[in-house]
């Protein structure tokens, strides 16, 4: 399991794309081969699971030449990706994970890999669960926001903004 198959993309992301972006996300989609290859091949890293996916990112569990587990997460070139980057490199693992590398050219990223069997929702103590939530808010807080991202309400702007033509398209 050193490259990636077509086949293990998961449907959900092949979709997204496909509806969402048209013809360049069909396009990204089809190259995701060929750019795990690339990535895995320039940062030396070894697979060490099966690929997962959100809505927009494929991400294949890896290990480092040390050892060291990590992910790398690969999406489109995209103007929330390079917010995605400022953020990371902000906060620079307080409060959450921590950028590794990045390919500025194809905006892959290797991220530090996560326990994700460690969930909130595994606390039994809803103290501690609180506590939890607290430290982890006080540490992102205690870093200021860097300039050029763009704010909630600006996103929830254009957002509205575009109702009137998404509610044209709908079925």
């Amino acid at each position: 399991m050193s490259t990636l198959e077509p086949d293990e993309v998961p449907h959900h992301l092949t979709a997204s794309y496909a509806t969402g972006f048209g013809e360049e996300g069909r396009a990204w989609i089809a190259g995701l081969p060929t750019l795990a290859a690339n990535m895995l091949e320039r940062w030396v890293l070894e697979r060490d699971g099966p690929a997962r996916a959100g809505e927009a990112s494929l991400v294949l569990p890896v290990l480092c030449p040390d050892g060291t587990p990590a992910v790398l997460r690969l999406q489109m070139p995209r103007q929330e990706t390079t917010a995605a980057l400022i953020g990371l490199r902000t906060w620079n693992g307080r409060g959450m994970v921590r950028l590794l590398d990045h390919d500025p050219m194809s905006s892959s990223m290797l991220l530090e890999r996560l326990d994700g069997a460690r969930t909130l929702a595994s606390i039994n103590d809803d103290d501690v669960a609180i506590s939890t939530l607290a430290e982890l808010h006080t540490r992102l807080v205690a870093v200021p926001a860097p300039q050029g991202l763009r704010s909630l309400g600006d996103i929830a702007s254009e957002m509205l903004e575009q109702v009137p033509q998404a509610v044209k398209r709908l079925a």
